[in-house]
């Protein structure tokens, strides 16, 4: 073979045409591996759903076999693996409107003395956007969510804002509103 009359433009081809097949090969071998590892990610979901249906098989078990009760029976549960469910008040929106003589929304944290339109943004935004949940927040965390408005809503004091939103979750509305009537602007 002549050397001398090959062009240039043989030898960028021929160098293109190795790039393309180098580069068509990495991607070809990279696809392969994603798919070995999703097949590895779905035997590893479906052993953790036969985990977690035995889990729950043995639950169904246990629930099945627990003796009945009845009005007769004292049953107090001691074992420690069995979490304890919250109680759940039912909002009752007719006995807010008959003391405060409007209609009252299920955890609108407006009904709190003090806290307005924006206030209860800034609380929903941090996750706190029922009673109960503002009636679990302390007052240092209150004042947090305060700060995260700016230095105009540093004013406000939530010393008492647990509170109310703990009788608004109760439904404990004639307390609320006599609160609020001797309270000057929620504050304690």
């Amino acid at each position: 073979m002549n050397f001398e009359n090959i062009s240039i433009w043989y030898w960028l081809i021929f160098i293109l045409f190795g790039i393309l097949c180098a580069f068509l090969g990495y991607c070809l071998g990279k696809r392969s591996i994603k798919a070995v590892n999703n097949v590895a990610e779905l035997q590893m979901f479906k052993d953790r759903n036969i985990k977690l249906q035995a889990e729950l098989d043995a639950c169904t078990q246990k629930i099945a076999s627990a003796p009945a009760i009845d009005d007769t029976t004292s049953f107090v549960d001691t074992s420690d693996d069995i979490p304890e469910l919250p109680v759940l008040i039912p909002f009752n929106a007719d006995n807010a409107k008959a003391v405060f003589g409007k209609t009252i929304q299920n955890n609108d944290l407006k009904v709190i003395e003090g806290i307005g339109p924006k206030i209860a943004g800034l609380f929903q935004t941090a996750g706190i956007a029922t009673w109960k949940a503002l009636s679990e927040t302390s007052v240092a965390s209150c004042k947090e969510v305060l700060a995260t408005g700016g230095e105009r809503y540093r004013i406000h004091d939530p010393s008492s804002w647990p509170m109310q939103a703990k009788m608004c979750y109760e439904g404990k509305w004639v307390e609320l509103a006599k609160w609020q009537d001797e309270h000057d602007h929620g504050r304690l």
